[in-house]
C-alpha cells in the first residue's frame, strides 16, 4: 500500500529561536518556519531553520483554506523591530519534528513578555527551545491543536497546558481486565440494570472491591498484640524537615503539623558595578577599604564586563583585599615567575620520560580530549587551530604540576573556559583558576564525599522548604537528587548562557548572603519547574531529560532573585530546624565569607601557604595571618565533621557512571 503524500495543515515563517551571544554582542535569532503535518503516521508538529534572507520581515496573516490552515504574506510593511543576526559559528540548529500526541504540555508566553513564545515538552521529557512568534500566530495554532488533542490548563499555572491522553478502547478494556462479569452474563448487564438498577449496581461495586482486595491489597495478619507508640513514632525530639511534632499534655500521643515559612518577600536586583564606584571602593594607595561593602554591591548586580578582569582577581584570592597598586605589581611578578617554572617542569619530559609516565600520559590524553570539545561554540574558542585552545591545554595540564593529588578529572576545563575569556591571558588564568579549584576542588575527588554531602543536603532542604515537591520526588524514585548532580559538580556551567554564568559565578564567590547559596540556587530552579514536573507526573528518566534541556534556557536574574528571597524566609523563620541552620551557617554569622560549598582538606592549606609564601616574604605579618586563618579552618572543618555525621538520616550515594547524564557527550566521570 502506497503512503499518501502529507497533508499541510497549518504554516507560518516566523517563528525565529533566541539564543544568547557573549557580552557586548546581539542576541542570535534563528529564523525559521513551523508546519502542522498530517501525515499517515499521525499529525506532526515541525520547525525548520530558513536563510535569513527568506524569511520576510512582513506582519503575517492566516488564511483558511479548504481542510486547512496556511500562511501568506500580507501587507508589504518591512517591520522595523526585528533585527537578525546571522549565526557566527558552525553550530547546528536544533531538530524540532514530533508526533503531537507524544506531547505532554506545552508553556505559553507570559503577557509581558516582548515576544510570544511556545515551549513544547514531550512525554519523555524532552524540552524543545522556545518558539518566538514575532509576528504573531499563537492563537491559531493552539487552536489547530485543539482539533486534534485533548487539552487542559494548568489549576496551578495559567500559562501552562496539559495533553490528556486519548483512548476511547481505555475504559472497556479496563473493565475487561477487571473480569466483573462472565462471558454468559456480559450481554445480560443491561437487562438486569433496567430491571432492578440498584441491585445490578451494588453487585457490580462489590464485584470491583473483591478484584481490589484479592488482587491489590495483599493480606495482613492480625497482630496479637499492638506495638508501643514509641515503637511507632520517632522520639520527639527527631528533626523531621517540615514538620513540627508537639507532645499533648496528659497523653501519649504527639500532634504532628508543618511548619509554615514566613511570606516570600519580592527580591530584585541593582545595576552591576561600574567603574565609578569601583574607583571609590579603593584608597589611594589601592587598598579596598570595607571588603563587606564590595562583596554585598556585586552580589546585588555583579560586575560590569570590563571590569571582571580586575574584579575576579579579588574575589578569587589572586589578590589580597588589602593590598596596594605596588604590591600588586610586585606579587604578580612573583606568579609570573611561579608559572612558568611548573609549566617547564612537563614541557621539559621527553617522550623517553613520557613512556614510562603513564600517569602524565594519561592525564594529558584526557585533558586533549576534554579542551578539543569545551565551548567550541563560543568565539573565543571556535574554529580549526585556535591558539586559545592551547592555552586551555597548557593550563589545565600546569595545574596538575600545581595540584599533584587532585589531578585532573573531567569538568574543569568547564571552570576554566570563562575564566580564560575574561583575564585574556595566560598567567592571570591559571591563578584565577587554582583559586576556585581551592573553593570547590573537593566536587571532583574520586571517593566524590563531597557530592554526596550536598547531594544531601540539598536533600534536607528540600524537604523543609517544599514538602509537596520533596513527597513528590520521593514517590517517583527521584528524591536523591542525581538529576541534580551536574548542577553541583560544574556549579551551574552547563545551566546557562556564558554571559549569564559569569554573573552567576562572580555572585556565588561574593559568600553573600549565606553559605552554600548555590544550593538555594537549586531549589529556585525547583521553583520555577516544579508545577511541570507534578502535572505531568514525570519519572525519573523524564525528570532527568527535562532538567538537562533546561540548559541555557534559565534567566539568571529570575534564579537569583527567588534564591535570595528564599534565603530570606529561612532567615526570618522561628523555629528554623538544626538542619537548615548548620547547612546555611545562618546562626554562625558565616555571612560575607568566601563561596565554599566545604571546608579545605589540609592538603588544600598547604597547598595555599606554599602559593603564598614567595609573595609574602616581604611581609612577617602575613605569617600571622595565615596561622590565624589556617586555626579558624580548622575549627570550621571540626564543626563542618561534626554537623554532617550528627544527623540520624542515611545519607545518599552518587549515581553511577551508568545511571545518570552527568555531562555532555554521554561522557562518564573520569579522573
Amino acid at each position: 500500500m502506497t503512503s499518501s503524500s502529507p497533508e499541510l495543515l497549518l504554516s507560518n515563517n516566523g517563528v525565529f529561536i533566541h539564543e544568547t551571544a557573549a557580552d557586548g554582542e546581539d542576541d542570535i535569532l534563528r529564523a525559521g518556519k513551523i508546519c502542522l503535518w498530517r501525515k499517515d503516521e499521525g499529525i506532526f508538529l515541525e520547525w525548520k531553520e530558513c536563510a535569513v534572507e527568506d524569511t520576510p520581515n512582513r506582519e503575517t496573516e492566516w488564511t483558511m483554506v479548504p481542510h486547512t490552515v496556511s500562511y501568506v504574506n500580507g501587507s508589504d510593511k518591512v517591520s522595523d523591530c526585528l533585527q537578525v543576526q546571522k549565526k557566527k559559528t558552525q553550530q547546528r540548529a536544533p531538530v524540532i519534528n514530533f508526533d503531537i500526541k507524544d506531547m505532554k504540555c506545552f508553556k505559553k508566553s507570559k503577557k509581558s513578555s516582548k515576544w510570544k513564545h511556545l515551549v513544547f515538552i514531550l512525554r519523555c521529557g524532552t524540552t524543545y527551545p522556545a518558539l518566538h512568534f514575532h509576528n504573531g500566530g499563537t492563537k491559531m495554532l493552539i487552536e489547530e491543536l485543539l482539533k486534534h488533542l485533548t487539552i487542559n490548563r494548568s489549576l496551578h499555572d495559567n500559562y501552562l497546558f496539559l495533553v490528556r491522553e486519548h483512548d476511547p478502547q481505555a475504559l472497556s478494556k479496563s473493565f475487561d481486565e477487571l473480569k466483573l462479569f462472565e462471558k454468559d452474563q456480559a450481554g445480560d448487564i443491561i437487562t438486569k440494570f433496567f430491571q432492578d438498577p440498584v441491585t445490578a449496581t451494588i453487585g457490580g461495586f462489590s464485584k470491583v472491591t473483591n478484584f481490589l482486595r484479592e488482587n491489590l491489597i495483599a493480606p495482613e495478619p492480625f497482630p496479637s498484640e499492638f506495638p508501643a507508640p514509641s515503637e511507632i513514632l520517632p522520639p520527639v525530639d527527631v528533626d523531621l524537615g517540615g514538620l513540627e511534632m508537639n507532645p499533648l499534655e496528659g497523653t501519649e500521643f504527639t500532634l504532628i503539623s508543618t511548619r509554615d515559612l514566613p511570606a516570600r518577600p519580592v527580591v530584585s536586583r541593582s545595576p552591576a558595578v561600574d567603574s565609578e564606584l569601583w574607583s571609590k571602593f579603593m584608597n589611594r594607595e589601592g587598598q579596598i577599604t570595607d571588603v563587606d561593602v564590595v562583596r554585598e554591591a556585586v552580589f546585588r548586580g555583579g560586575v560590569e564586563p570590563h571590569l571582571r578582569n580586575e574584579v575576579w582577581k579579588f574575589l578569587l584570592g589572586y589578590y589580597q583585599w588589602d593590598s596596594t597598586y605596588k604590591s600588586r605589581t610586585e606579587q604578580r611578578k612573583l606568579k609570573v615567575d611561579d608559572y612558568f617554572r611548573m609549566k617547564l617542569q612537563w614541557k621539559s619530559i621527553n617522550e623517553d620520560q613520557q613512556s614510562r609516565f603513564s600517569e602524565l600520559r594519561d592525564r594529558k590524553s584526557l585533558i586533549e580530549k576534554d579542551v578539543m570539545r569545551t565551548d567550541r561554540t563560543h568565539s573565543f574558542f571556535e574554529g580549526e587551530n585556535n591558539p586559545n585552545i592551547s592555552v586551555l591545554y597548557d593550563i589545565l595540564l600546569t595545574h596538575c604540576l600545581y595540584d599533584f593529588d587532585l589531578g585532573y578529572v573531567q569538568g574543569m576545563s568547564d571552570l576554566l573556559a570563562p575564566i580564560l575569556v575574561v583575564m585574556e591571558n595566560e598567567v592571570d588564568a591559571f591563578w584565577c583558576f587554582a583559586g576556585f579549584i581551592q573553593m570547590m576542588g573537593r566536587n571532583f575527588e574520586k571517593d566524590q564525599q563531597a557530592m554526596k554531602n550536598q547531594l544531601f543536603q540539598l536533600q534536607s532542604l528540600v524537604l523543609f522548604v517544599d514538602p509537596v515537591l520533596a513527597n513528590y520526588l520521593e514517590s517517583h524514585d527521584s528524591s536523591n537528587m542525581y538529576f541534580c548532580f551536574r548542577w553541583l559538580l560544574i556549579i551551574f556551567k552547563r545551566e546557562f548562557s556564558f554571559p549569564d554564568i559569569m554573573r552567576l559565578w562572580e555572585v556565588l564567590w561574593t559568600g553573600k548572603p549565606c553559605k552554600n547559596f548555590h544550593l538555594l540556587l537549586c531549589l529556585a530552579i525547583f521553583d520555577t519547574v516544579k508545577t511541570t514536573l507534578i502535572e505531568n507526573n514525570f519519572g525519573f528518566n523524564e525528570i532527568l531529560k527535562y532538567v538537562n534541556d533546561l540548559s541555557c534556557n534559565i534567566n539568571v536574574n529570575e534564579i537569583l532573585c527567588i534564591a535570595e528571597a528564599i534565603y530570606c524566609q529561612l532567615r526570618d523563620c522561628r523555629d528554623l530546624p538544626s538542619t537548615v541552620h548548620n547547612i546555611l551557617c545562618l546562626s554562625t554569622g558565616a555571612e560575607g565569607s568566601p563561596f565554599q560549598p566545604f571546608p579545605p582538606t589540609h592538603s588544600d592549606e598547604q597547598r595555599t601557604e606554599a602559593s603564598t609564601q614567595s609573595s609574602t616574604k616581604s611581609s612577617p605579618d602575613r605569617t600571622v595571618t595565615r596561622a590565624a586563618n589556617r586555626a579558624k579552618s580548622v575549627a570550621t572543618r571540626s564543626l563542618h565533621h561534626h554537623n554532617c555525621h550528627s544527623g540520624t538520616a542515611k545519607e545518599p550515594s552518587t549515581p553511577d557512571d551508568d545511571s545518570i547524564e552527568i555531562l555532555s557527550d554521554h561522557m562518564d566521570l573520569v579522573y
